[in-house]
């Protein structure tokens, strides 16, 4: 089916499907296009080598003439973390809350980008006017201040995106979920609504904020040497309650980790984190005060070995410590996937005799999710009735599983879309239909590279990894071709060469004489190196698999002197 790009409405999903992680979604309304988010996720252990994963953004990048601007829903990762390197390639205006911003101003700046792209603030009583598509906004809870849902409200219908959120209804900084401005969308009539599935797992309604502070105070009143305690550097509302928690128990904060003092230096300058004087003390100054007087807030909550907490679990800090009798709070759930990461830290910790409190969330009291539970899922269904419903943010059974919320709050079930990174829902005349896609996956970051490390140099880094290299170097007479000098055989990650010396010399053996058999009959000919490198390769390849079982990458080089 062709559609007239002036009279349908498109939502494209480019990030955040079946996956936990670089969220990017686009609206399409006649000319205009909006981008919301622009997350990024971490590798996990089979892509060797990258740094970080972003969006690809090569539908953007065909269609940047309709780009309009990226509107960010909060300041987590998976939100803004791809923001700099996607920057680099289109460069768009951007529009987030003051706490947003200015994260993400810190990250611009780290990349040399500050004051190269235009930043708007934007508020929950924002009207906003992107090339003819209109923006509103509503507040919402999360475990980050300043969260907005977006309203786009197109010719077709309105569209809303929730971005992610929770209903707390005693939240830490007072910032209140907008139900009354939800409730109004509703009524007036939603099109379309885009709605996180995170918790879609787990019923009933997320815990309070609050409840961990209770918890965090009780703990910090119990322990006797230093505390140590990790979690989620961009957890504000975490972070004010153990600041609190601190000053009632008379003791001084120090935080450790590069993200988390960004996190607090930006919170605190804009006022988002409440600090009484003389209560944050820099890590140099922690010799001045007694054991029972400090605290330490710590990255590392998910296991990373070089985080903060992890290098401290090791005994790899240079300026901390974990003496016996200190106590360690994890206020974090492991993310799954790192548990082991996280039980090797807790192992550490305990060989030193620390007090750990650790495990689960709902266990320790020490961790909220800032998600949505299965009830909370429904009473945002409830609030804006949509038509239409395309569960986001979230794997496969999550997504399925706020499918069966939706219909059970009485959405018709063929009008829910569970689609992929890359799939198109177009809305004409307040029809949908889902039958395109656009181009969509992942872009790698490697150090200063942006996209240029793809599947082929991936697997190359895996056989290195597994396999190890060979390279064999051959200098031939550029008249004769006769061999001048070598096969010269280095071996790394392969087999050690002076434990290896008749499997080298029949290497070097085979490596002549398939030589010999190219060159007969060729020695006039102009030599194709290509094919004498390749033939070297797989004659060497077979040869030593056959004795090995071991596929290293193998590396023919031919000199001509």
């Amino acid at each position: 089916m062709t559609f007239d790009i002036h009279n349908k409405v498109s939502i494209v999903a480019l990030g955040g499907v079946h996956e936990i992680g670089k969220n990017m979604y686009v609206i399409e309304c006649g000319e205009d296009i909006v981008v919301v988010d622009c997350g990024s996720k971490f590798p996990d252990e089979s892509l060797l080598g990258i740094d970080v994963i972003v969006p690809d953004i090569a539908y953007l990048l065909e269609n940047e003439e309709r780009v309009r601007g990226l509107v960010v829903t909060h300041g987590h990762e998976d939100h803004i973390g791809g923001i700099p390197y996607i920057i680099k390639r289109l460069n768009m205006p951007i529009y987030a809350t003051r706490l947003t911003l200015g994260l993400i101003k810190g990250k611009l700046k780290e990349h040399g980008l500050l004051g190269k792209t235009a930043l708007h603030q934007i508020e929950s009583n924002t009207r906003l006017l992107l090339g003819s598509l209109p923006l509103t906004f509503f507040s919402t809870n999360h475990s980050i201040p300043d969260c907005l849902g977006i309203a786009f409200h197109t010719p077709q219908g309105t569209i809303v995106h929730t971005g992610d959120f929770k209903f707390d209804l005693t939240p830490v900084n007072d910032q209140f979920a907008d139900i009354h401005r939800m409730a109004e969308l509703g009524t007036k009539g939603v099109l379309a609504l885009l709605s996180e599935s995170t918790n879609a797992e787990k019923p009933g309604f997320t815990p309070s904020e609050r409840l961990v502070g209770e918890h965090i105070l009780e703990a910090f009143a119990k322990a006797t040497g230093k505390i140590f305690i990790t979690t989620f550097a961009s957890n504000v509302h975490r972070l004010q309650q153990i600041i609190n928690a601190a000053v009632k128990t008379g003791r001084k904060t120090i935080f450790i980790g590069r993200s988390m003092v960004n996190v607090v230096d930006v919170a605190s300058s804009l006022g988002y984190l409440s600090v009484p004087p003389n209560t944050i003390v820099e890590i140099e100054e922690a010799g001045k005060y007694k054991r029972e007087e400090l605290v330490f807030v710590c990255t590392g909550s998910q296991g990373e070995p070089m985080a903060a907490l992890g290098r401290i679990a090791s005994g790899n800090h240079r300026q901390v410590e974990v003496s016996p009798g200190d106590t360690v709070i994890f206020a974090s759930s492991p993310i799954p996937g790192n548990e082991r990461n996280v039980a090797r830290i807790v192992d550490n910790l305990f060989a030193r005799k620390a007090t750990v409190i650790y495990g689960s969330g709902a266990s320790t009291g020490m961790h909220v999710s800032g998600h949505a539970s299965q009830e909370e899922l429904k009473l945002m269904l409830t609030l804006f009735r949509p038509k239409y419903f395309i569960p986001i943010h979230g794997e496969y059974r999550m997504l399925h599983l706020h499918r069966l919320l939706a219909e059970a709050v009485g959405v018709d079930p063929g009008n829910i879309f569970i689609v992929n990174n890359g799939d198109v829902v177009d809305i004409v005349g307040s029809e949908a239909i889902q039958e395109r896609k656009v181009p969509s996956g992942n872009t790698y970051v490697d150090g200063l590279g942006i996209g240029d490390v793809g599947n082929v140099v991936l697997r190359d880094r895996k056989v290195l990894a597994e396999d190890g290299i060979l390279i064999i170097v051959l200098t031939l007479g550029k008249s004769d071709h006769k061999v001048i000098a070598g096969p010269d055989i280095v071996s790394r990650g392969f087999v050690f060469v002076k434990e290896s010396e008749a499997l080298m010399d029949d290497i070097y053996r085979l490596t002549l004489a398939e030589v010999d058999r190219l060159l007969q009959g060729n020695e006039k000919q102009a030599i194709q190196w290509s094919v004498y490198k390749q033939a070297i390769k797989e004659a060497v390849g077979k040869f030593l698999f056959a004795k090995t079982k071991r596929r290293p990458m193998i590396l023919p080089i031919i000199i001509q002197v």
